[in-house]
């Protein structure tokens, strides 16, 4: 990979954007490699959480412009979902193919969590929405500036930031393109926790570590639930819960908590 550079220390993912000189802005090098990356490290069952982060002093500018001009809208991968099959639009097309760069850190089974800092700008802000946790340095400056370019927010903007933020939010954000601060991000829901910046990569590795921690199973079936809440009535949402602790009180890692519990001593989880 040119774009980004992955590594994992024990059972933590650490996805590096790798466009420092750029500020980390996206081209569709980028995506193709992200979504090439995530169809690796999504089932990857040594994983227990992912961090993605930006190399240099900022997370994403957003779209390199430069891709305007250039063969943004032709797929290079060949990859494809139902949906992009299913869409006779060829820029709709390959939109929804692109969709799934940051869509699997959604679907996997794993915590995903983005440390942000500098930026968060366009494409840069989707990325970070598209994680389960945001962990945002003071002095950041995030914003959908689409409207700008006489776009939309078009790789999940428009429905993750609505979901954690509100409908009203969500368009004021989004009509105006304004760009806001740490701490308006963190009163208003975006993000979950704000640090300084000397403390943002010490403070998400202990969240990211703490989360390798706990039982596998457990949060990939807590995390399956949670994400199908804004999406299925409450009944099949309690569905979820039950055919969720099913698989986890019959697996391998509850007699082991029962077991550390009991004698007093941290258990070792096998995610099985």
């Amino acid at each position: 990979m040119e774009t980004l550079h992955y590594e994992q220390i024990g059972h933590v993912g650490w996805l590096r954007l790798n466009r420092p000189h750029k500020l980390n802005a996206m081209t569709a090098q980028l995506w193709n490699e992200m979504l090439t990356l995530g169809n690796e490290l999504r089932e990857d069952p040594t994983i227990r959480a992912l961090v993605v982060i930006g190399e240099g002093r900022t997370f994403s500018a957003g779209i390199d412009t430069s891709e305007f001009s250039g063969d943004l809208f032709t797929n290079k991968n060949g990859t494809e979902n139902s949906n992009a099959r299913q869409n006779d639009d060829p820029i709709a097309t390959t939109i929804l193919t692109l969709q799934n760069s940051f869509t699997w850190l959604e679907e996997a089974p794993f915590a995903t969590i983005a440390a942000v800092r500098g930026h968060a700008l366009g494409a840069g802000l989707q990325l970070a929405l598209a994680c389960d946790i945001r962990v945002i340095a003071r002095g950041t400056k995030l914003g959908l500036l689409e409207h700008r370019y006489g776009l939309i927010p078009d790789l999940g903007g428009t429905q993750r930031l609505t979901r954690l933020v509100g409908a009203g939010k969500a368009k004021e954000l989004t009509f105006t393109a304004a760009q806001i601060e740490a701490e308006e991000a963190l009163r208003i829901g975006l993000a979950e926790r704000v640090v300084d910046d000397a403390q943002l990569e010490q403070t998400v590795t202990e969240l990211a570590e703490h989360i390798a921690a706990q039982p596998p199973l457990a949060v990939r079936y807590a995390k399956r639930a949670i994400n199908a809440a804004f999406d299925v009535p409450v009944r099949e949402g309690l569905r979820l819960e039950a055919t969720g602790q099913s698989v986890c009180m019959r697996s391998d890692d509850f007699k082991e908590a029962i077991r550390a519990f009991t004698e007093r001593r941290t258990p070792r989880y096998e995610g099985r």
